[in-house]
């Protein structure tokens, strides 16, 4: 016999593949299991039956039926859906095995090798042949084409049947023989598909029969399966023929092969929603902290545009001791949450990036760019009302200053002034001696000098009260008052003393004696007196210093006084000692004094006590200026510690910044590794926050001393405060920009290997380290990674479109970011709006429209009814009631520039 397969080889080359050799196990020289061979000659007949019925025609015994070739041809045509030769009509012996062969040459133009299975042995009616090739006809027409995850044919087939059913119980399909004979798989199939047609519960393990007749009823009742087996065939044999049962089972596949179809189109429109869900989620929950945090901003910086004065200096320190909370507590959650939103919109758009979604666009306000314009507002209103807040501690406190000096000098003014008025305007000259005018008039000469010496005083008052009221002092008016009282007073002291002299010098012609020791006496010991009085006030003046210089001078002043005390005391003891020579001429001419000297109040105990409350008050004002001294030498070691922690901060934060600089440019490992390494390093810049709230602590101690400059650094606290978040969120903006090269990386499948390339080439085009290549270096990168955008008309067209994609907005700058956006672009594919339409127009039945029923039937009930609640009605002429529109929802989905 010719080798019918053995001369077709040599003419389809080695492109003819030895289909399934491992199932060819008929050999001619042995005999089928006659069990096998029954169910075979069962399952064979029934399945081309199914096949030939199409064509309006059947056998009754397949070794016979097929002798003449034509049947066999017929069904090859039927399950091809192509033409064969035309058939040999005669019925010699030659006539059929040329329609044999006709037939088997076809099957070996499918790439199938038929294995010692001629022509003759099938016009003999060779039985074991005759199943054989039919075999090789199921397997290459029916399970061939059958793929599950990458497995085909028969693995293919029984990972189908595997995954379908799995979650019934007593159901484990390891095989294609005992594994089907308790009929339960054949149930378990169907019910996964058309659970309407079984009662899966109903089913005992333990009556296989009455199982495998109601598979292949309802099989071939409802699914136009025709049944292949008898239940009592498989049930009786030990081990059921597996080519039989695969037939079978593949069958069962092919009718439900369109409930895969579908079940893969809902997999991809799930998956789309699925992204769609979680951009919405993070758009809204972007939406919700913009509007927050605007709105804190909103309420804030009034709070700190408010200048509503206080009256004291404690006032004044209350408010700073709220900014100082505020500071402190209130704004560092609020300079979180802000680096939160920048990290938050930049991931958002990454992944709608990647998902070929249209850019997230906040409504009106709410973008970054108004945030920080917002919060650039309110540091600015911070400065402004910090700096407001230090002037008004300065200004209340040098008013309380000058209020104090104001009351103190009036005081003294006052108590000089009382009962001055009553002595100007007595007439006790009318009625005294010549002596006692001449007295009289000398005391009023030394009353003129006395009221002369204590007009700078008056003069004083009146500036410091002029000064107070230039201030906007709250008590002005009563400062006011008493300063008119006083002037008022001023002025009718000055007429009472001029009308008094004139009224004197009237009467000295008539007066003589004078003595005139009392009238020396009094003319020094007035300016004397006046001197101790004002020594005394000086002493006990108050004052306010801000540096050891200014107390230094207070000092020096002090001393400049102490060194003119022993010329003060000679002229004391020289004052005393014209009351002693009063004294002495008395006792020795016999002259009985009156009383006190009549020209003037001042007695030599009042000069003596006032010489000794002044010497007492010496060491007081010695000890007040040393400690004042004290106190400013430690204002400036304050100074100095914090000098000294802020330079050391600022170096460390400047370090930092330019080290997060070159780290962002020079990582190398894995995108994960870079991640670990970022992340670890911003732990060990957070753990030099001890060093800043040090530094704080320093700060409110210059403040609660009332320190307003420092020589020693040219560091501010807020210099530093800005330089710490602009470092904090410089870290936190590099460890996202590797977060999303990584969500890039596995959205886009760009291997490790690829992202080190194009890192390296960014890197060795970016010669000034800035992060972004200008044209020309993007140009010479392009070209370094293979692109043809040579200076020429094409490469000048090609550079010009790619520029356009990676520059929209023509700034002549391409970030990395962009240009692994660019890479990834060119690289790998994403889903497209026209891919989901095919996907919803697969789950509709190829209709324009789609209902509600078929998204619930098809999807998981939140992506459905997400769907429903956003598809719009269907309008075209074909609409039925509760039609969809899943075109344009598909395009909404990746906006209009991808239709």
């Amino acid at each position: 016999m010719v080798d019918y397969h053995a001369a077709n080889n040599q003419s389809s080359g080695g492109g003819v593949q030895i289909y399934m050799e491992q199932e060819n196990d008929w050999d001619r020289d042995l005999l089928l299991d006659p069990a096998w061979e029954k169910q075979q000659r069962k399952t064979f007949t029934a399945w081309c039956n199914s096949h030939l019925r199409k064509s309006g025609t059947q056998i009754e015994n397949i070794e016979e039926d097929f002798r003449d070739g034509l049947k066999l041809m017929l069904l090859l045509e039927t399950i091809s859906g192509e033409r064969l030769p035309k058939p040999e009509r005669g019925k010699m012996r030659v006539h059929k095995i040329n329609n044999v062969n006709k037939a088997l040459d076809f099957i070996a133009s499918k790439g199938v090798k038929l294995v010692s299975i001629g022509a003759e042995e099938i016009v003999d009616g060779n039985a074991k042949m005759t199943l054989g090739m039919i075999w090789t006809i199921i397997l290459r027409f029916a399970i061939q084409d059958i793929s599950v995850e990458e497995t085909s044919a028969k693995e293919g087939l029984l990972l189908w049947c595997q995954r379908k059913t799995a979650p019934y119980k007593n159901v484990n399909v390891q095989n294609f023989h005992i594994s089907w004979k308790d009929g339960l798989a054949f149930n378990a199939l169907i019910h996964r598909h058309r659970p309407d047609l079984i009662d899966y519960d109903s089913l005992r393990k333990d009556d296989p029969v009455t199982n495998l007749n109601n598979a292949f009823e309802v099989a071939e009742k409802h699914l136009d399966i025709p049944k292949m087996l008898d239940a009592e065939d498989i049930v009786g044999t030990l081990r059921p023929d597996e080519k039989a049962i695969m037939t079978y089972v593949s069958c069962f596949y092919h009718a439900f092969s369109g409930a895969q179809k579908a079940e893969t189109a809902a997999n991809r429109i799930c998956k789309v929603l699925a992204v769609n869900q979680e951009n919405e989620q993070m758009m809204e929950d972007y939406e919700k902290l913009a509007s927050e945090l605007l709105e804190w901003i909103r309420r804030t910086i009034p709070w700190l545009e408010n200048r509503t004065q206080e009256k004291t200096v404690n006032d004044m320190q209350a408010k700073q001791e709220d900014f100082r909370d505020y500071r402190c507590v209130h704004k560092p959650p609020k300079v979180q949450e802000k680096c939160q939103l920048e990290i938050s919109f930049n991931t958002l758009q990454t992944k709608l990036r990647l998902s070929n979604r249209p850019a997230f666009m906040p409504s009106e306000g709410r973008m970054v760019s108004d945030i920080n314009g917002a919060w650039h507002t309110l540091e600015g209103a911070e400065k402004g009302y910090e700096e407001w807040i230090l002037s008004e501690i300065r200004r209340l406190e040098r008013l309380e200053h000058l209020a104090e000096k104001f009351h103190q000098k009036a005081a003294i003014h006052e108590s000089w002034t009382d009962g001055k008025e009553a002595m100007l305007t007595q007439k006790d000259y009318e009625t005294s001696t010549l002596s006692e005018v001449k007295a009289l008039l000398r005391k009023h000469e030394a009353f003129e000098s006395d009221l002369a010496a204590h007009q700078d005083r008056v003069e004083q008052i009146a500036a410091i009260a002029q000064e107070l009221n230039e201030l906007d002092y709250y008590d002005s008016a009563s400062v006011n008052a008493r300063c008119q009282k006083i002037c008022d007073q001023w002025d009718t002291l000055g007429a009472f003393t001029q009308s008094r002299k004139e009224s004197l010098e009237r009467t000295e012609k008539q007066l003589e004696s004078i003595d005139e020791l009392y009238l020396e006496y009094a003319k020094r010991a007035a300016p004397f007196n006046n001197w101790m009085e004002g020594a005394m006030e000086d002493l006990q003046d108050m004052f306010i210093v801000h540096n050891i210089e200014e107390i230094q001078g207070l000092i020096t002043a002090h001393e400049q006084f102490k060194s003119t005390l022993a010329e003060a005391n000679k002229e004391r003891e020289a004052i005393q000692a014209i009351q002693a020579e009063v004294q002495k001429i008395a006792q020795s001419n016999g002259i009985k004094l009156s009383g006190a000297n009549p020209y003037t109040t001042i007695t030599p105990q009042s000069i003596d006590s006032k010489w000794e409350k002044a010497m007492d008050m010496v060491p007081l004002r010695d000890t007040a200026l040393q400690d004042e001294l004290n106190k400013q030498n430690s204002n400036d070691t304050l100074r100095a510690k914090f000098a000294t922690q802020a330079n050391t901060v600022g170096a460390y934060i400047q370090a930092k910044m330019e080290e997060i600089g070159r780290i962002s440019i020079e990582m190398n490992g894995t995108l994960e590794d870079q991640l670990t390494s970022l992340k670890e390093y911003q732990k060990t810049i957070m753990s030099y926050m001890p060093e800043i709230n040090t530094l704080e602590g320093y700060h409110q101690l210059i403040q609660e001393a009332l320190i307003f400059d420092n020589q020693y650094t040219s560091y501010t606290m807020e210099h530093l405060r800005v330089g710490w978040e602009q470092l904090l969120t410089t870290i936190a903006r590099t460890i996202n920009e590797v977060e999303n090269q990584i969500l890039t990386r596995d959205a886009k499948g760009i291997s490790q290997e690829q992202l080190y390339e194009y890192r390296a080439s960014f890197n060795h085009f970016d010669k000034d380290h800035s992060g972004t290549l200008m044209a020309e270096e993007f140009k010479a990168c392009l070209i370094s990674l293979g692109y043809d955008v040579e200076n020429n008309k094409q490469g000048d067209s090609e550079f010009a479109r790619i520029m356009g994609i990676v520059d929209p907005n023509g700034s002549g700058a391409v970030t990395f970011q962009a240009f692994i956006d660019f890479m990834s672009r060119e690289t790998t594919d994403t889903d497209t709006a026209d891919q989901v339409i095919a996907s919803f127009k697969i789950l509709a039945a190829d209709k324009t429209f789609i209902t509600a029923e078929e998204l619930r039937r098809e999807l998981p009930p939140d992506q459905a009814e997400y769907c429903i609640a956003r598809m719009a009605p269907y309008t075209g002429a074909d609409a039925v009631p509760g039609a969809l529109d899943y075109m344009s929802f598909s395009t909404a989905l990746y906006g209009e520039s991808d239709l």
